[in-house]
């Protein structure tokens, strides 16, 4: 497993240096996923959005998902690193969350 993870590092490390912005797969991949929660939640209310409707609250959630990753990367000094950015973001997140029900005292 382990030299498979340090491949994995420098095929993102290769990747990152050839293009402009690289987007996590996270962030990427949450497209789809978002998509999936959009569809469910029309389903279970019985509503019925327009492709135009379901588009514009997407890009809000990737909108987000970007604002998001950035600002944490640059909160650690880190600029355009999104994958640290979606990382660090995510960890924060639920570190945040245990610690408001109280499972965490530091």
């Amino acid at each position: 497993k382990q030299w498979y993870q340090r491949r994995v590092r420098e095929a993102v490390d290769v990747l990152k240096s050839k293009v402009d912005i690289y987007i996590p797969a996270k962030a990427a991949n949450a497209g789809g996923v978002a998509t999936s929660a959009l569809e469910m939640a029309q389903n279970s209310a019985r509503l019925f959005w327009t492709a135009e409707e379901v588009d514009e609250k997407l890009k809000g959630i990737m909108n987000n998902i970007f604002a998001t990753a950035y600002s944490t990367a640059q909160e650690f000094d880190r600029p355009w690193d999104l994958q640290f950015g979606a990382n660090a973001a995510g960890f924060l997140k639920v570190y945040k969350a245990y610690k408001a029900m109280g499972y965490l005292k530091f």
